[in-house]
């Protein structure tokens, strides 16, 4: 019989202060047993960032294939996707495979050259399954999928979504309005159960195709956050509710659930079975208390158990729910027994306690702390942090 979160990691009884309690653990108190980027000075300001084999520059997207590896990130500031073969055991660990510059030392959109098959701009979300790797490249509008992962640099993708083919790369294919075959800003990037699923983040919907695509810009087949194909309002035309959306980012589906971080909502979206026809609304919300509400932190100031502000990436870990709360630079975490309308987080990392916000804790950098976290990925029993503010990944273990 499996062992509930809650009975599990939390030392202590819950106790109510407002609508928060005593956070649980999600992450060990020690830190992150690795950090890759993120180097600082001796007075704890970053240095100057220089491209390199070991350096990042505001990393938004992180995936690990499996525990041995490869794992993927998106070096978003330098446009490049960053591999390791293995998960880094050491810190600063430098990266053995790069795509989209002509090698480490060089940054750049697009390489400062023409599109391509194997160039990036602003790179995002990452999504690796079953040899399948695809990236959200999102001031492209497009994304690319490897059918096998590179094992050398600067492999070209096998498959462009989003645009027409490789050379592409204007926001709707330079349509007014959007179709099933095209992407506008897209950041968010997930393969469940054979499906591809893309937060279409500027088109304020989600595009889902039922089967890995292999033919270049081929249309997507569901519509989330939509009526349509052809729409792209904000909310779906409304003030709020269970349909629209605004500025989706990252999805991880459990089970037959699928969860959107809804992020200029400051949400996370929750259907309890995998949607099934365009414009489904979705069955309950977290991070607000219905439906039509869409303040950060509830329009106050400081955040709470049952708060978020701007939730980006998302992750699903030993029956938890994991959400980057990034504007509060901090990580909350969800039981998914019994996950229901407005539940509060059990759990946290980052922040002492749940009406603690503040980039580093008001800090500079350290190895339990976190600037804008952007997304995260479970490697074995750890998490891999795309820590943006910072200029770093961090490997973080779960707390036991």
């Amino acid at each position: 019989m499996r062992v509930s979160f809650a009975a599990k990691r939390l030392q202590k009884p819950l106790v109510k202060v407002g609508d928060n309690h005593v956070a649980g653990e999600l992450l060990s108190p020690k830190g992150s047993r690795v950090v890759l980027g993120g180097d600082v000075t001796a007075n704890g300001l970053a240095r100057s960032i220089v491209p390199g084999a070991n350096t990042l520059f505001g990393p938004r997207g992180v995936c690990v294939a499996n525990d041995k590896g490869p794992m993927f990130v998106s070096d978003t500031g330098h446009h490049r996707l960053m591999i390791w073969k293995n998960p880094p055991i050491e810190d600063h660990a430098p990266a053995d495979i790069l795509i989209g510059q002509p090698d480490f030392s060089r940054e750049g959109r697009n390489a400062k050259g023409d599109i391509g098959a194997a160039t990036l701009n602003m790179p995002t979300g990452i999504a690796a399954s079953d040899g399948v790797l695809a990236v959200a490249d999102a001031w492209n509008h497009r994304v690319l999928i490897w059918h096998g992962y590179p094992e050398m640099s600067n492999r070209p993708a096998d498959v462009v979504l989003g645009q027409a083919d490789f050379t592409g790369g204007v926001a709707n294919r330079g349509a007014d309005v959007p179709r099933a075959d095209t992407l506008n800003w897209c950041y968010g990037v997930a393969i469940k159960g054979g499906k591809l699923i893309v937060s279409d983040t500027g088109n304020r919907r989600v595009l889902i195709w039922d089967s890995i695509p292999i033919i270049n810009g081929v249309p997507a087949d569901l519509v989330l956050g939509q009526k349509d194909f052809v729409t792209r309002d904000d909310n779906a035309g409304k003030a709020g509710g269970a349909l629209g959306m605004r500025w989706p980012h990252g999805i991880v589906a459990a089970g037959r659930m699928l969860f959107i971080s809804d992020a200029g909502n400051n949400r996370v979206m929750v259907w309890r079975t995998f949607p099934t026809s365009d414009g489904q609304a979705c069955d309950f919300v977290l991070g607000q208390s219905d439906f039509v509400s869409l303040d950060h932190n509830r329009a106050s100031y400081y955040p709470t158990s049952s708060a978020m502000n701007m939730p980006y990436g998302l992750g699903v870990h030993d029956g938890l729910l994991v959400v980057m709360d990034t504007a509060n630079s901090r990580l909350l975490g969800f039981e998914l027994d019994g996950i229901a309308m407005d539940q509060p987080a059990l759990a946290l990392a980052g922040q002492s306690t749940f009406s603690d916000k503040g980039d580093n804790r008001w800090r500079t950098a350290g190895r339990d702390s976190l600037c804008w976290p952007y997304s995260a990925a479970p490697c074995g029993n750890a998490l891999a942090i795309a820590d943006s503010g910072n200029n770093r990944v961090l490997l973080w273990e779960f707390a036991t």
